[in-house]
């Protein structure tokens, strides 16, 4: 794991990225500086399906710092997802996600107090997606239960906790 990154360290708003372990080292690649790619396009950034390297690649895009949405391929090639708040249906990547993975937002929709006093939103899909890159769904809710955190912030967080948090912050650099 590396250190935690400088508190002054600031990502950009949007962005989309392919984080990979080869060799034993982890690699940022930024598939783009927006989140406005189509989700076809993210999923073949994954590349094949059981291609080498453990643990498999992930994409990350964060939209507009309001939430971000994770991709890894599962058993068979099918696409795992997780969004870090499934009720923005407003924003284009966020339907998208909730259509195309099955996400399902109709419990929290329902549910009288679907947001907490603070507003915070409901994450949806796969919370275990980094579990075998060292996070578990309990420690990657707690994060995304944090409610002074914007997503990229989240994100942040996530790869300090994993260990790519300065090949994060060199691919956003530039």
């Amino acid at each position: 794991m590396t250190t935690p990154p400088d508190p002054g360290t600031t990502l950009p708003q949007s962005f989309a990225v392919r984080v990979a372990r080869i060799d034993g080292r982890w690699q940022c690649e930024l598939l783009a500086p927006d989140a406005d790619s189509e989700l076809p396009a993210l999923e073949r950034a994954l590349g094949e399906p059981g291609a080498p390297g453990w643990p498999g690649p992930f994409v990350v895009v964060v939209d507009s710092r309001l939430y971000f949405v994770v991709l890894r391929h599962g058993p068979g090639g099918m696409v795992r997802a997780l969004i870090s708040d499934a009720t923005l249906q407003e924003w284009l990547l966020a339907a998208e996600a909730v259509e195309r993975y099955g996400i399902d937002v109709e419990a929290a929709s329902t549910v009288e107090d679907a947001f907490d006093h603070d507003e915070q939103g409901i994450p949806g899909g796969d919370l275990d997606v980094l579990a075998d890159a060292g996070l578990p769904a309990e420690e990657l809710s707690v994060l995304l239960d944090s409610d002074d955190l914007w997503a990229d912030e989240v994100v942040l967080a996530i790869a300090a906790r994993i260990g790519f948090a300065d090949e994060l912050v060199a691919a956003l650099a530039g």
